[in-house]
This record gives C-alpha cells, structure tokens and sequence, in this order.
C-alpha cells in the first residue's frame, strides 16, 4: 500500500493553502513564500523508515519515522511537533501535534495524481500533485 506513495512527486495545483498556513499561524511573508512555491516530494522507504523529502528553490527538508512511532519535527513554518505516519485504508497519513494542537496531511492516490488533504482547526487544503 504504500509503495503506490513511493515516487517523486510534483505539485501541480494548489486550494485553500494560504487560508490553512493562516489558521496554523504562518506569519505573512511566510505564506506569500508558501504560496508560490512549487514544491517536489519524494516518498521512500529506507528499511523501516519512511523518508519524505520536500525540495523546492528555497529548502530542503527530509522526515523520516517508523510507521506508528512517533518522531520529531521541525516544520517548514519552524513549528516543533511531534509527528506520526500510518497507513489508513487506502490513506497516507501525516499528523503533527504541537501545543495541544493537530493537524493532518493525508495523501491518497486519485487516477494516478497523489492529492493531499490538509486540515486544521475546520480550514481545510487541498494540493494535488503528479509523478514527475
């Protein structure tokens, strides 16, 4: 299940992305950056670890945890979270909690693109991407 997630993915269309960077609290000059950048994620597995890089024209930043553990991270807007993936069904799910605070980013593949559903206090994102 998710070696169908295992790829390098491209975004191609983006909703509702700067209403969620605000509802997490992303200052402004941050989300304008979010915004227009046209990230590429690549999904792997490494033994028992999930590796998910983000690469963009201004960072780099790579994940990694074992399914159902818990991990830390540093997010792209510097939040400190503690993050966990599982797989739900036919759903790669993300979830940070920082603050007594969560949000979800849940991937699924729909005819072949992967779309990311991101959540967080009732806003909620949609970025979908294709393999490149």
């Amino acid at each position: 299940m998710l070696e169908d997630f295992c790829a390098t993915w491209k975004l191609v269309e983006s909703r509702n992305f700067d209403d969620y960077m605000k509802a997490l609290g992303v200052p402004f000059a941050t989300r304008k950056v979010g915004n227009v950048t046209k990230p590429s994620i690549l999904i792997s597995v490494d033994g028992d670890r999930v590796v998910v890089k983000t690469q963009s024209k201004f960072r780099v930043t790579e994940i990694s945890g074992k399914l159902g553990e818990e991990f830390d991270e540093t997010t792209l807007d510097d939040r400190h979270v503690k993050s966990t993936f599982t797989v739900e069904g036919d759903k790669f799910v993300h979830t940070q909690r920082w603050d007594g605070k969560e949000t979800k980013l849940i991937r699924e593949i729909r005819n072949g693109k992967m779309v990311m559903t991101l959540t967080f206090q009732g806003v909620t994102a949609i970025r979908t991407y294709e393999k490149d």
